[in-house]
C-alpha cells in the first residue's frame, strides 16, 4: 500500500506561480512512476506531468514549458512547479503513484487561477 498526501494548492492570479507537493509513505520502494493529474468541473481527469523512477518526464501538451515536475528521493516527495498560470489551469490536482500493479491517488488539492 502507498499513501499520498498533497499540499500547496490555493488561489493565484493569472500569470502567477504555485508549487504543489506530494509526499508518499508506505511501500514507496515499489513506486515506478509518480505524477500529477487534474480534473476541472465537467471535464475528464487528465495527465499534467509524470516522472519515472529512472528520471524520465512526461507532460501534458497544455502545460509544457510552464510546469516542471521534480522529486526529492530522501523525502519521498514529488513537486509540481507551476508558472505562468492561466485560468484554464483551474482544477483539482491529484497526485498519483503507480507501482506496476496498482495506481494510488491522493485526496486532491484545489488550484484556482483568477483572471
Amino acid at each position: 500500500q502507498v499513501q499520498l498526501v498533497e499540499s500547496g494548492g490555493g488561489l493565484v492570479q493569472a500569470g502567477g506561480s504555485l508549487r504543489l507537493s506530494c509526499t508518499a509513505s508506505g511501500n514507496t520502494f515499489s513506486i515506478n512512476v509518480m505524477g500529477w493529474y487534474r480534473q476541472a468541473p465537467g471535464k475528464q481527469r487528465e495527465l499534467v506531468a509524470a516522472l519515472t523512477s529512472g528520471g524520465r518526464t512526461n507532460y501534458g501538451d497544455s502545460v509544457k514549458g510552464r510546469f516542471t515536475i521534480s522529486r526529492d528521493n530522501a523525502k519521498n516527495t514529488v513537486y509540481l512547479q507551476m508558472n505562468s498560470l492561466e485560468p484554464e489551469d483551474t482544477a483539482v490536482y491529484y497526485c498519483n503513484a503507480y507501482t506496476g500493479h496498482s495506481p494510488y491517488w491522493g485526496q486532491g488539492t484545489q488550484v484556482t487561477v483568477s483572471s
